[in-house]
């Protein structure tokens, strides 16, 4: 996971909350602004105020994840959310990376552990970056296929196959929503 420092502009993207904060505390040493006076508005998200300066600096959690795309029979997959906080929206099913996975290794890994099934990922359809209200994402979605079960929902609340007529008509979580014109010219 990195971590993304924010002011007027981006002004770099770091691996740890910790290399973030120490990156920044050093930075505001150098532009000689005083001493740091943080308010953490969330657990992933915070914001940093110094002495003599204008400017606020904000430190956001910057998740990379895979997403699946699978198209069979002329439906197109999706599963809607049954926690946090984008619970009830639809999206493509998948996760975050880990260290060292390929977009094709971790979208396997993820749809084998939510829906017991072995699957085929290939072709990167398009990358969506969002920005969400207190983080930042960077989506790779890949043309999947499934090659042996069907979807077994374990962490999902429900899930569909839906035509490309239908896809307009599904609630899509806002990142998801950027990769759907892409996906109708799968169809």
């Amino acid at each position: 996971m990195k971590y993304d420092i924010y002011s007027n502009k981006e002004i770099k993207s770091c691996e740890s909350l910790e290399e973030a904060e120490k990156f920044l505390l050093n930075y505001a040493k150098e532009q000689n602004f005083g001493e740091a006076k943080v308010e953490e508005i969330a657990s992933t998200y915070k914001k940093y105020y110094f002495e003599n300066c204008k400017e606020v600096f904000n430190i956001k959690k910057h998740i990379e994840v895979v997403a699946a795309i699978i198209i069979r029979d002329g439906k197109l997959f999706t599963t809607q959310r049954g926690y946090g906080e984008f619970k009830d929206g639809w999206e493509f099913p998948g996760g975050k990376m880990e260290v060292g996975e390929t977009m094709q290794q971790a979208l396997e890994r993820e749809l084998r552990e939510e829906l017991v099934i072995k699957v085929k990922a290939t072709d990167l359809i398009k990358t969506v970056e969002y920005e969400y209200p207190n983080f930042k994402l960077t989506m790779h979605c890949l043309k999947t296929e499934i090659i042996q079960g069907e979807p077994n929902l374990l962490e999902h609340e429900d899930a569909k196959w839906i035509t490309k007529d239908q896809i307009d008509s599904v609630a899509w979580l806002p990142a998801d929503l950027e990769v759907v014109e892409e996906i109708k010219k799968l169809f």
